[in-house]
Parts: C-alpha cells; sequence; structure tokens
C-alpha cells in the first residue's frame, strides 16, 4: 500500500504542479508578454481566448486528477467524517475541501463567462470593445482569484504533509 499510496501523491503533485503552475505562467508571463506585443485589445482578447481554451484541454484532466487523487489521500476521513472537526488536522483539510470547491465554483464562472456565441464574435473581431473591455475584467477578476485560491491549497497542503497545525 505504501507504493500505491506514494504514486497517488507523486500525481497529485504532477497535477498540482499543471493546474498553478501553469495558472501563474498565464498570469505572470503570457498575459504580460501579450500586453507589450500586441496593442489591439480586441487581438489580446481573442488571443487569450485561444490560450484558454487550449490551456483547459490540459488543465480541465489534471484538475480532475487532483481532485480524485486528494479524495484518495483522505479516505481515512471516509468512515469518520466527525473527525474533520474533531483535530486540527482534519479542521485544515476541511478548510482544504472548502478552497477546492470555491475553486471549482470560481472555474466554473470563469469559463461560462464567455458563452460560445461571444467567443466566436470576439475570434471574428465583431463582440465590440465595451463587451471585450467588460469580459477581459471579469476574466483577470477570476483569474486572480482561482491563482490565490490555488497557493491557498498548495500552503495548506503542505501544513497537512507535515501533520497539520
Amino acid at each position: 500500500m505504501a507504493v500505491a499510496d506514494g504514486l497517488v501523491t507523486w500525481i497529485h503533485l504532477i497535477c498540482s504542479s499543471i493546474w498553478v503552475g501553469g495558472s501563474i505562467f498565464i498570469a505572470a508571463v503570457a498575459v504580460p508578454v501579450l500586453r507589450s506585443h500586441i496593442k489591439s485589445l480586441d487581438e489580446r482578447v481573442g488571443l487569450m481566448v485561444k490560450v484558454g481554451r487550449q490551456f483547459n484541454k490540459v488543465t480541465v484532466p489534471a484538475f480532475a486528477i487532483l481532485v480524485a487523487s486528494g479524495i484518495y489521500n483522505a479516505r481515512v476521513f471516509a468512515s469518520d467524517p466527525g473527525a474533520l472537526v474533531g483535530s486540527n488536522y482534519g479542521i485544515l483539510l476541511l478548510i482544504k475541501i472548502i478552497l477546492v470547491i470555491a475553486t471549482i465554483g470560481t472555474y466554473i464562472v470563469h469559463v461560462k463567462t464567455l458563452n460560445a456565441e461571444m467567443e466566436r464574435k470576439i475570434l471574428a473581431g465583431n463582440a465590440g470593445s465595451v463587451y471585450v473591455q467588460s469580459v477581459r475584467s471579469k476574466i483577470i477578476h477570476l483569474g486572480r482569484v482561482m491563482v490565490g485560491l490555488s497557493i491557498a491549497i498548495l500552503l495548506l497542503a503542505a501544513l497537512l504533509d507535515s501533520g497539520g497545525l
């Protein structure tokens, strides 16, 4: 069982790296490069839509595996859910679960901000600057929230790995 648990932890870490590292890369590298090289807001948003859709092809499966491996790692609490509030470790795990749920909710809103029709208009350059600016602001805000939540989740993971508080 130790080998299986080690492999699950390894997969969990890889998927976490993909999700969090990719999100930080987009925010810290891709967006600033696009901002400095593409002056047209419509073109920049259109390119970010394309990047985001490609990014989702990699990160959505990674995030699903991340959640599944997290559930596997927390399986001890399945037999005694009351232990989630009965120990510092359990409370940290419960907070992490809440933050993961918040991340999922934020991600869904982030993706749904652009419906398929408006995405086509943006990519065709027919969306209108006011709409593009509005969508861009919402996506940036939601992206920042997701990165912040993800970093907080990593902190909780580290605390849990060290045995809690």
